[in-house]
């Protein structure tokens, strides 16, 4: 088996914890991401999930440990220049984003790591990739629309082609499915689905609570409980019967059928 190179790293925690107000919220936490791979981040509500979420976006400190993000290590290197080479999105950031501007115009503002076209100068070729990234996730009929005439599922759509904008290194999906009503969740899982499928997609972290959320295409898992990692690696062999029953502390059974995963409590 040929190692892999230390170039093909994207993120690398190593013995990272996090404490708030003394009390442990990530513990030793040693992972890493390489080009290629789709990971899902898995667990129980106050698993620490966002929370190595925040920490992989360069939004969080950790408590101990070392973290490297695209070569650079955090604490050595210029965060607001790194942080517009990630693909970031989340319900905390999408609740910055002022509900009267165009979609074209929040997708275009994360060339710079915006939140609205400030002094920052857009060239036409920029609006022109940020409707061809909207296309892509499905919104092009709502290319007239201000985002705060969106629905939840549209919103999630067009916060995924905002994630998309400035060709990031690797792209960061915190709960992108939360809130969303059956057809949204399903249209939004499909368009993460094509995109974990196209070559040119940058390795994707996505967070989310239920297995039946994770997306075809999608090729490790990493389960958390209580800040501690309990499995990760390759989906199709660390997605089983023991780990999903110890990390949800409940005997639970799952399947894949169709290219999706569903559990149930046996």
């Amino acid at each position: 088996m040929m190692t892999p190179k230390i170039s093909d790293i994207v993120l690398a925690l190593s013995r990272v914890s996090v404490v708030r107000d003394g009390r442990p919220i990530l513990s030793n936490v040693n992972w890493s991401v390489r080009k290629g791979e789709h990971w899902i981040l898995l667990g129980p509500n106050g698993s620490g999930k966002t929370t190595i979420c925040e920490v992989a976006s360069l939004y969080l400190h950790p408590s101990t440990g070392t973290v490297e993000v695209l070569g650079e290590t955090l604490g050595f290197t210029d965060v607001r220049t790194l942080r517009t080479r990630i693909g970031y999105s989340s319900a905390k950031l999408a609740d910055l984003i002022r509900p009267d501007l165009s979609i074209t115009d929040v997708v275009v503002t994360a060339k710079h790591g915006a939140l609205a076209p400030w002094w920052h100068t857009y060239k036409t070729a920029d609006y022109e990739k940020a409707v061809d990234l909207l296309t892509r996730v499905g919104c092009k009929h709502l290319l007239d629309r201000r985002y705060g005439t969106l629905a939840s599922g549209e919103r999630k759509r067009v916060e995924l082609a905002r994630a998309l904008m400035a060709d990031p290194g690797m792209l960061l999906l915190d709960e992108p499915t939360a809130g969303l009503d059956l057809g949204g969740r399903e249209a939004l899982i499909a368009s993460l689905g094509s995109l974990a499928e196209k070559e040119m997609t940058p390795p994707t972290i996505l967070v989310t609570h239920h297995v039946d959320e994770i997306p075809p295409g999608f090729s490790h898992l990493l389960l958390l409980r209580g800040g501690v990692v309990q499995a990760a690696g390759p989906i199709n062999t660390t997605l089983t019967d023991e780990a999903l029953s110890q990390c949800f502390a409940l005997p639970l059974h799952v399947e894949r059928r169709n290219q999706r995963w569903q559990a149930w409590a046996i």
